[in-house]
């Protein structure tokens, strides 16, 4: 199979406008490249780069012409506000591909202990890591994202030994298998793309947490999803969702439960806020990183 690799350098304001492009109209993820050579060990934040790339993979097949030019419109309009450069094109096979995709990944760092490391990466891990083994494959979910950092960060306050959690939106798994290493007793991990479920479950497999994490190609309502089971839920995935799904999502929850939820740009949060609210929730904390925020709250 042939695969055309899309790149464009912008500025970094730029980025994430792109990546929601890239998402929308392509479909072997999205990378997005930063300027190497800051030490996370030196505990200060990285300098914000100048210019990004911004990556993205799309199958050579039968949707290519549409997929290309919803692409190259979409970055025609970005660049008329924007220093943006010319869509870069370039055909591949798909073992180079995958080597590739995984040229962009490397080891990260998140909040005081949590570090993600690529299955084809090798690290030395220190006595109080949290090391999560990661291949996403095509699946959302790399910790590179900021709600995906946000959710890791936040993870890392609100779990507490012995919780049962719900992973709504699972992706590629990554917040299921850091809530286990993090002391839950379970997790149970809903995601709608069979991609991203088929990774999902490969990774908490290759993580060995396949006796506290059960992920299924599957969303709320859902038979083994029992009222008032849960400790905690978390939900990465966007707005509307969160919205649609809201009275399901309180109803997992013990009373007095936590909610992190993410995937919520800075404009939609009064949305989200307003219907939680309306059905009891309060809102205790949030984070943001670019335009994103992420939401924690108290079940009613």
């Amino acid at each position: 199979m042939l695969w055309v690799e899309l790149s464009v350098e912008t500025p970094a304001e730029f980025v994430e406008p792109l990546t929601q492009v890239f998402t929308e109209h392509g479909e072997g993820g999205v990378a997005i490249d930063l300027p190497a050579g800051h030490n996370p060990d030196e505990g200060e934040s990285a300098p914000p780069p100048d210019r990004v790339t911004v990556t993205t993979y799309i199958p050579h097949d039968s949707r290519l012409e549409q997929r290309y030019s919803r692409i190259d419109v979409a970055i025609r309009l970005v660049a008329h506000i924007g220093d943006i450069s010319e869509l870069k094109v370039r055909v591949i096979e798909e073992e180079e591909w995958e080597s590739a995709w995984k040229e962009h990944f490397h080891v990260l760092h998140i909040g005081k202990r949590t570090v993600i490391v690529p299955t084809w990466r090798t690290y030395e891990p220190k006595p109080d890591d949290v090391i999560i083994s990661l291949d996403p494959g095509m699946a959302f979910g790399t910790g590179h994202h900021p709600t995906t950092r946000m959710c890791l960060e936040l993870l890392e306050q609100h779990v507490k030994p012995g919780d049962h959690m719900l992973d709504l939106g699972c992706g590629s798994g990554i917040l299921s298998i850091a809530a286990a290493k993090l002391g839950a007793a379970s997790s149970f991990g809903l995601e709608i793309d069979p991609i991203a479920a088929t990774a999902a479950a490969r990774n908490v497999l290759d993580n060995g947490v396949q006796d506290i994490v059960t992920t299924e190609e599957a969303t709320l309502p859902h038979p083994n999803v029992a009222a008032g089971a849960r400790d905690l839920a978390i939900a990465n995935i966007s707005s509307k969702v969160i919205i649609d799904l809201a009275e399901h999502i309180i109803a997992a929850v013990k009373s007095g439960g936590t909610l992190i939820l993410s995937g919520i740009l800075e404009e939609q949060q009064a949305g989200v806020v307003d219907k939680m609210s309306e059905l009891g929730v309060t809102f205790q904390d949030n984070l943001t990183d670019a335009d994103w925020i992420a939401l924690v709250a108290t079940t009613p």
